[in-house]
């Protein structure tokens, strides 16, 4: 869905790292960027149909790294 909204093939030109760059960039603008979960018990306090998700708005294989941040009492 969101490639159809921001596509790799538009008059944008960024391209430094490679030609997904501009379009990846515009992509990350539709999603967040940080996340807060609650956790009880030792575990995600998720509801039914809630779940983690992420998403690569590159087209190639990146590496990246997650970082999670325990806050609590």
């Amino acid at each position: 869905m969101n490639s159809e909204i921001i596509m790799a093939s538009s008059n944008h030109r960024h391209d430094t790292e490679g030609p997904d760059d501009m379009a990846a960039h515009a992509r990350s603008v539709l999603t967040d960027t940080a996340l807060t979960v609650p956790v009880g018990a030792g575990r995600l306090l998720l509801g039914t149909w809630q779940a983690i998700s992420l998403w690569e708005h590159r087209t190639t294989p990146q590496r990246r790294r997650v970082v999670i941040t325990i806050l609590g009492a």
